[in-house]
C-alpha cells in the first residue's frame, strides 16, 4: 500500500515534543538517515562532505545534525539498522535500482548542460546508503554513545517489535508500514522541522471497525513493497471489501483475483524477523572530541558545517544531566 494509501487511513495528530519527553524511540535508521543524507546532498556542496580520494560521508553532516532533536528533548533514540532484505522485496528492491540508474543519467545529463538546479535535485535521488556509510554511521554513534542496533531483516519490522513489547515507546519513521508491521505508536518528521506528527494503531482500527489483520489485508489489495495490488482497488474499496468478505482469502475468491506469495507476505507483516538479542543504556555520555576529530580529522568534514550540530549536542547533553539531577 502506497503512503497516500496508508496515509489516508491512518489516525494522525500532532504530537508536541512536551507530550513525549524521556521517551525511548526505535528509528528506523535506514530511513532517518536517508532523510538527512537526501537535504545534504541537495542543499549542500559536496566538496563539504568529499574526502581528497572522493568518498562521500554526507551521512555525518546528517548525523551531527539530526541527533540534537533527540537530546534537547529529552529523547532517547536507538538506531535500528536492516538486516537482510526478505526475497518478496525483490522486485520493489530492483524499481529503486532501476530509478535510481535513470536519476543518474539524467544528472549527467543536467550537468552536460550547465542546469544547476535540476543537477542537485537529481543528485539526492541519486544517494545510496554505501558501505563507508554503513560503517562510518555506526562509528559515530558508537563515539557519541548513542545505542544502535542491527535487526534481522527489516528495521521498521524490528523497531516496530520493540514499540509493541515496551522496550521503546514509540517507532521513528517517515513510513507508513510501521502500522503494518504492528507498531502501536510511530512519530513522523523527526527530520522536519516543527512538531513531529504521531500515527497510531489503535485508533485507526477503531475508527475503521477492523483488526489489524484486517488492515494488513486490505494494505495487500492496494499494494504494499512486497506486493501488487489489485487493479482499481484503493484504500476505501479495500476496506469495503474485507468487511464484506471477511479477510484477503474472501475478497481475492470472490473476484477471482490472485496475489503471489500472499501467504507469505501475510505472514512477513504478522511475525517477522525480529530478535530480542539486544541492549542499551538510557544514560547517554557522548566523547565530543574524539567525534569531532573523527568527522572533521579523518573524514574531512568542513568543521563549520558540523560544529553548531555538536555544540547542540554538548548543551542538550549537560542540560538534560543537570534535569535529572535536579
Amino acid at each position: 500500500m502506497g503512503n497516500a494509501d496508508l496515509r489516508s487511513l491512518a489516525a494522525l495528530s500532532e504530537c508536541p515534543f512536551a507530550d513525549i519527553e524521556g521517551s525511548v524511540i526505535a528509528v528506523d535508521a535506514h530511513n532517518w538517515l536517508y532523510r538527512y543524507l537526501t537535504t545534504t546532498v541537495k542543499w549542500t556542496n559536496d566538496g563539504i562532505y568529499t574526502t581528497d580520494d572522493g568518498t562521500e560521508v554526507a551521512n555525518l553532516v546528517g548525523i551531527v545534525q539530526g541527533l540534537p532533536k533527540f537530546f534537547e528533548h529529552d529523547l532517547t533514540p536507538i538506531f535500528v539498522f536492516d538486516g537482510g532484505v526478505t526475497d518478496l522485496k525483490d522486485d520493489e528492491v530492483e524499481r529503486r535500482r532501476e530509478n535510481r540508474k535513470e536519476a543518474e543519467e539524467r544528472l549527467e545529463q543536467a550537468k552536460e548542460d550547465g542546469d544547476a538546479i535540476e543537477a542537485a535535485r537529481l543528485s539526492a535521488r541519486t544517494v545510496r546508503l554505501t558501505e563507508t556509510i554503513h560503517e562510518t554511521s555506526r562509528e559515530l554513534l558508537d563515539l557519541l554513545d548513542v545505542p544502535y542496533i542491527d535487526a534481522p531483516a527489516e528495521g521498521e519490522a524490528q523497531a516496530s517489535y520493540m514499540n509493541r513489547i515496551g522496550d521503546a515507546d514509540y517507532v521513528g519513521s517517515e513510513d507508513y508500514d510501521t502500522l503494518l508491521f504492528g507498531a502501536p505508536r510511530t512519530l513522523r518528521g523527526l527530520t522536519s522541522k516543527g512538531h513531529p506528527e504521531l500515527m497510531e494503531l489503535q485508533p485507526t482500527l477503531d475508527s475503521h471497525e477492523i483488526s489489524y489483520e484486517q488492515l494488513v489485508d486490505a494494505a495487500m489489495l492496494c499494494g504494499t513493497d512486497f506486493n501488487e495490488g489489485i487493479n482499481g482497488i484503493g484504500p476505501k474499496t479495500a476496506i469495503k471489501l474485507i468487511k464484506e468478505h471477511g479477510d484477503l482469502f474472501g475478497v481475492l475468491e470472490a473476484r477471482g483475483d490472485h496475489i503471489e506469495f500472499a501467504d507469505r507476505i501475510r505472514e512477513l507483516f504478522f511475525d517477522p524477523p525480529v530478535t530480542d538479542e539486544y541492549s542499551f543504556d538510557r544514560s547517554i555520555e557522548p566523547d565530543l572530541a574524539a567525534a569531532r576529530e573523527y568527522v572533521t580529522g579523518e573524514w574531512e568534514v568542513d568543521a563549520g558545517e558540523v560544529e553548531r550540530g555538536f555544540e547542540r549536542i554538548e548543551s542538550a547533553v549537560v542540560q538534560t544531566g543537570l534535569d535529572r539531577w535536579s
